[in-house]
């Protein structure tokens, strides 16, 4: 038995912690901020109840094999619901369409507005389920230590048809020449910290997942999804501390001995950090043991920040579904300002949530809870300036684009950027998401899960393989595990 410190009540801490402590270690889970959940967190305000980061829950097999590892399910911890329709597409006020959970409605979608496009959709997605098949089994729960075990024979072997070298975008273009049609196959790329451009094509996999595993919610929202991983967690022995802010992690002789908190120092064997890797790296530990100082993070790509808006609506707002999206026409132009050309854009394309159309408990009767995403470069000057000037742009458009008046009745506001995403999260360049997913920056690019300076750090979360979302750090927290399980 080990004493392991995890720094950070993340969906990668809460699982690592639940792991090892069912290993029988001894676990304790350090958090700075008061719940569990990392960027997950919940904030209540007149009734309306607010998830402040993720909000799709996709990939449900991942979580149904998690649990799996403790004999349960997750209806243990909670109910799940499938969104019909698991999303709302606006392309303008006129145009608009719905992604079904009924794929036959889908190709019937795409045959209108392609000629063959019923036919296409069915290749793409038979393609896509066969490299979700292959990734899952092979590379996605696989730890990459070198250079040869990424670039292996067997991903050799397969890598012509999981298109590793091909961008996105240009591999959808193969099947489907409507450019409203490719956005829609594409959008989870702007969730992922990436572009349909620069991803490569391998995470088409992704309409697997959206289009045949389907669009989910927990209902409570994500705060129920992670209070649920909590209590698994705490069921295994895990302790938790709240409010409880990691200062430095004290390393002697090259080993990690313990971290020194807000609240004191505190001996461990093991460290798992869960919080910000850039901030761990270069704030928590001293430059000799630093893998990845300052000049490693100023030239990697960064996934976008946002600019997120909790608004508590008066009265209902019939034209939402609980998934919306806005495409821009011009969106590569927006992906220009997020990745290559950094600025606030002029026409962005964005997301809202409107979880009161499938749970009650988020907001009072017949009112409606919005939660509205705006995809914006890391490292952008946020000023209260800004964010009103783009607060206001956007509910314009809603009410352009639903023939709804909304601003004259928001009774609950929070604006919520870089600054916030710092704070809270000691996000490096304010970002939402970590690390994007370019090929140079995939399996054994992303950073590592071990410390290359310091024996006993561990690292998990968006920023180490497999990436960014919930199911992925829940993954990356299960291949930590087991590389401790499997050590001397």
């Amino acid at each position: 038995m080990k004493k392991i410190i995890i720094i950070g009540a993340g969906f990668g801490g809460i699982a690592a912690a639940a792991l090892l402590a069912r290993d029988g270690h001894d676990v304790t889970v350090v958090e700075k901020n008061d719940q569990p959940g990392g960027r997950a967190i919940v904030w209540n305000e007149k009734g309306f109840v607010f998830d402040m980061g993720p909000s799709w829950y996709l990939m449900p097999d991942v979580f149904e094999q998690f649990f799996a590892l403790f004999n349960k399910k997750p209806e243990d911890y909670y109910k799940l619901i499938r969104l019909n329709p698991a999303y709302r597409v606006f392309f303008d006020k006129d145009e608009i369409v719905d992604i079904s959970p009924d794929l036959e409605k889908n190709l019937q979608l795409f045959e209108r507005y392609q000629k063959g496009g019923r036919e296409q959709l069915k290749k793409y997605l038979q393609a896509a389920e066969y490299q979700y098949t292959i990734a899952m089994k092979e590379f996605i729960y696989k730890e990459y230590r070198h250079l040869w075990d990424f670039f292996s024979l067997r991903l050799l072997l397969k890598g012509s048809k999981l298109h590793i070298f091909t961008s996105l975008d240009r591999y959808a273009q193969r099947y489907i020449t409507d450019q409203k049609l490719r956005k829609i196959l594409e959008y989870t790329m702007v969730f992922l910290g990436g572009t349909p451009f620069d991803t490569p094509a391998l995470y088409s996999l992704m309409s697997h997942v959206d289009f045949n595993l389907g669009v989910w919610y927990p209902d409570g929202g994500f705060g129920a999804l992670a209070r649920g991983f909590q209590r698994l967690a705490v069921e295994q022995g895990v302790k938790f501390e709240f409010n409880t802010e990691v200062e430095k992690i004290i390393v002697k002789n090259g080993s990690v001995t313990g971290v020194k908190t807000s609240k004191g120092e505190t001996s461990a064997d093991l460290i798992i950090a869960n919080a910000d890797y850039p901030y761990v790296e270069m704030n928590l530990l001293e430059p000799t043991y630093q893998t990845y100082p300052k000049e490693y993070w100023e030239k990697k790509a960064i996934a976008p920040s946002a600019l997120l808006m909790y608004l508590g609506v008066k009265g209902k707002i019939k034209s939402f579904a609980h998934h919306n999206l806005y495409f821009a026409t011009d969106w590569e132009k927006h992906f220009q300002t997020i990745f290559h050309e950094p600025s606030w854009p002029e026409n962005p394309s964005y997301y809202v949530s409107c979880p009161s159309k499938s749970d009650a408990t988020v907001a009072p009767a017949d009112d409606e809870n919005l939660f509205i995403l705006v995809p914006v470069a890391a490292g952008l000057e946020d000023t209260p300036q800004v964010r009103e000037r783009y607060f206001n742009q956007i509910i314009n458009h809603l009410e352009l684009l639903t023939g709804e008046n909304i601003k004259d009745r928001i009774i609950v506001k929070r604006l919520f950027a870089h600054k916030d995403f710092t704070q809270y999260y000691h996000a490096y360049k304010g970002t939402a998401l970590g690390l994007a997913h370019t090929l140079g920056q995939t399996a054994i690019f992303r950073c590592s899960h071990q410390s290359k300076k310091v024996k006993g750090l561990y690292y998990t979360g968006h920023y180490t393989h497999p990436g960014i979302g919930v199911p992925m750090v829940v993954i990356s927290s299960q291949i930590i595990a087991e590389q401790l399980r499997s050590s001397p």
